[in-house]
């Protein structure tokens, strides 16, 4: 399955679920970029290309490829509580919201929303689904613009 056609497409497909936060200053030559959003700090790998991030406010794609084993749908009578949480150096874990679904693809909201992938995975997910997930690392961050 194929996510994406280019990091430019990607960017602009997924741009209204960008998260707004914080881009720390990285080392030269660094492929992670430090994003600060919905009170975690987040490695991202840096999928807009050299030089392209400035430090400060700032929209990111947060995407992610979901782990099948920890993910699930929740039944309407769990918790229903967004959380968020860093696991290793970029990954997470955490429960939210579905507020999209399309071939392949989930946009949770959970503290901040990510754009998560399946990969095929055996999941049916919908809109207002709440859903437990873990990803598998890294995270990757596709910069929209200032915030």
């Amino acid at each position: 399955m194929t996510l994406e056609t280019s990091e430019r497409e990607f960017t602009a497909r997924f741009a209204p679920h960008a998260a707004s936060g914080v881009l720390y200053p990285q080392r030269e030559g660094s492929p992670l970029l430090e994003f600060a959003a919905g009170g975690r700090v987040l490695y991202l790998f840096d999928r807009s290309g050299p030089y392209a991030t400035r430090p400060g406010p700032a929209q990111v794609v947060v995407h992610g490829v979901l782990d099948p084993e920890a993910t699930r749908v929740l039944a309407a009578a769990e918790d229903s509580a967004e959380t968020l949480q860093v696991v290793g150096v970029s990954a997470v874990e955490g429960r939210g919201r579905v507020l999209a679904a399309e071939r392949g693809v989930l946009v949770v909201q959970a503290r901040l929303p990510l754009v998560l992938a399946t990969l095929g995975a055996p999941l049916t997910a919908h809109p207002g689904d709440l859903l437990a997930f873990r990803t598998q690392p890294p995270l990757h961050g596709f910069l929209v613009g200032p915030a």
